[in-house]
């Protein structure tokens, strides 16, 4: 199986609630595991249709996966991503843009201090979130 009908696996077991959630983790953490940044547009489109289509669970695995793969240079999709109240508490990815600041707080700076100006004010206002976690 590729890396690509993986994620495409990923993707189905997230819109099947009945999926078993250990199988799932583990499926992604293999992605992860594979450091293969050309899945990145895709799981980052993934990402956005999650958001759409108000699946928190599918946000916070994707968002892990994207910052797992990304690293920090993809916090804006993971703010962007966040912004967007789907009614749960987010704390998966929140720790996980947590940890990307802290882990390199230039890099952090230079992308997230633009999104502080976003015309959407909630993204403005995550950003501004993210960046007090700079040391």
């Amino acid at each position: 199986m590729t890396d690509d009908d993986r994620v495409t696996r990923l993707i189905a077991m997230l819109d099947d609630f009945e999926a078993d959630l250990d199988e799932t983790i583990e499926l992604a953490d293999a992605l992860a595991a594979t450091g293969d940044l050309g899945l990145l547009p895709r799981l980052e489109s993934e990402l956005d249709r999650a958001v759409e289509d108000r699946n928190s669970y599918a946000r916070e695995l994707l968002g892990g996966l994207v910052a797992a793969l990304g690293g920090t240079d993809r916090l804006p999709v993971l703010i962007r991503a966040s912004a967007v109240d789907l009614g749960d508490d987010q704390d998966g990815l929140a720790a996980e843009i947590v940890d990307l600041v802290q882990a390199d707080p230039k890099t952090a700076e230079r992308v997230l201090r633009p999104l502080t100006e976003d015309d959407d004010l909630t993204v403005a206002n995550r950003a501004d979130w993210a960046l007090r976690f700079v040391p």
